[in-house]
């Protein structure tokens, strides 16, 4: 039988074209792909990942550098047909991926996807390795580690390890400065904004835009959303964050005011009911309500559909829900993450350095893998700089060279006034 479960192989040659498209735009995974070809020969990895064109480049840099990789998609929603026929039928790629696919298929996909055990994994949002704990704990054993793409995963392995439970190292390449500071804000900024217009078509000019989360990926939503010309409230139980999102020109609010002045509400916390029923009790008549975090847990949509007297599909990906006393909130994509199910998720600019640092994650896993304890691990600083420094040349920008006085000063304790 053919070790892969695709949605149509017909679609193979529109997802090729795509794939090379984003390719030409990830110049960073691609010299990283040449420089170690070969040097991950004979290791076994399974990845759960969102399956965009991006992703395929990066399967296809590890392959490149010798290992044998297994795909699965770590969203229902978040997959593209069309790369995941590429994959499996131009490249030969075992991938297990359907959008839409029901939550029994996406787990049977996750099993397939770890085969007979991989060596490293690599997680977007931390199913796969979970999977592994609760199920299949005897395939830690070959393990020489994983890595994790997001924040809501690194939350996950954290509590592992607090509790003891963490089976292998991990490395939170979501903590790479080279990731965070440019996927979860450039990248989820724009993204998320796409999705939402792509789906409403909506004018973002002059409405009332609101952000639960002042994160890196909240801030890149306010920011774009500011950019597109609108009032931007931002809710935040943290109140250094609170205070950076007023330093920063935006209203700090709670949920509850939020949700009744908002037109417009995104969710991007990683955290369990943001939206609750006590708030949607004060929705706005005609609010649009999106999630942009990993889980589709953030609003409280069981509690909505009870509330509802109704609801029908306004526009595709757009439910209405009709309450009782009249109101209507448009609910994107049933709250799974809206910039890629509801668009194509980041641009290849920024995932260029997000999979370089997952491309040396796991390389650095298997150069040091018998010196890691059972913990998760930022890669170190030395990384950041190389791929900084990879993606100012190819972005054809300078860098200021340090001269060696200034080296010394900087080193020094004894210069004052």
């Amino acid at each position: 039988m053919e070790d892969f479960h695709i949605a149509d192989a017909g679609l193979a040659g529109l997802g090729q074209e795509r794939i090379a498209w984003a390719g030409e735009h990830m110049p960073v995974l691609a010299g990283l792909a040449r420089e170690h070809a070969g040097a991950m020969k004979e290791l076994n990895l399974s990845l759960c990942l969102h399956v965009t064109t991006e992703t395929a480049n990066l399967v296809l840099a590890l392959r490149a550098a010798g290992a044998s990789v297994r795909l699965c998609a770590s969203n229902p929603l978040s997959t593209q047909d069309d790369v995941a026929a590429a994959l499996a039928v131009n490249h030969g790629i075992p991938v297990f991926a359907i959008h839409g696919e029901d939550r029994d298929t996406y787990y049977e996909h996750i099993r397939k996807c770890l085969g007979a055990g991989p060596h490293i994994t690599m997680d977007d949002g931390g199913d796969l390795t979970s999977y592994i704990h609760k199920e299949a704990p005897d395939m830690a054993k070959g393990a020489l580690g994983g890595t994790e793409e997001t924040t809501t995963g690194v939350i996950r392995f954290r509590a592992m390890e607090r509790e003891g439970v963490l089976l292998y190292p991990i490395i939170a390449v979501n903590d790479s400065l080279t990731k965070f500071l440019f996927d979860n804000r450039y990248g989820t900024g724009q993204s998320t904004i796409d999705g939402i217009l792509r789906l409403t078509n909506i004018l973002l000019a002059g409405k009332t835009f609101a952000v639960a989360g002042y994160g890196w990926c909240g801030k890149g939503i306010a920011q774009r959303a500011k950019g597109a010309g609108a009032r931007v409230l931002v809710c935040e139980a943290d109140p250094v964050r609170a205070l950076e999102a007023c330093m920063d020109g935006f209203e700090a609010v709670s949920v509850a005011e939020a949700i009744s002045r908002a037109d417009i509400m995104v969710t991007a916390t990683g955290d369990k009911h943001v939206i609750d029923e006590e708030h949607l009790a004060k929705a706005r008549d005609g609010i649009i309500l999106a999630n942009s975090g990993h889980f589709d847990v953030e609003i409280n949509i069981p509690a909505l559909v009870k509330m509802a007297s109704g609801e029908d599909e306004a526009r595709p990906g757009v439910r209405r829900f009709k309450l009782r006393d009249g109101r209507r909130i448009y609910l994107l994509t049933d709250g799974r993450l809206v910039n890629l199910s509801g668009a194509e998720g980041h641009p290849a600019e920024v995932m260029d350095m997000s999979f370089a640092n997952q491309f040396l994650a796991a390389k650095y896993l298997k150069d040091n893998h018998g010196k890691l304890e059972k913990r998760v691990y930022t890669l170190p600083r030395e990384i950041d700089e190389r791929i900084a420094r990879a993606k100012l040349a190819h972005m054809g920008m300078g860098l200021e060279e340090l001269r060696p006085e200034q080296v010394k000063y900087l080193s020094n304790w004894r210069e004052g006034t």
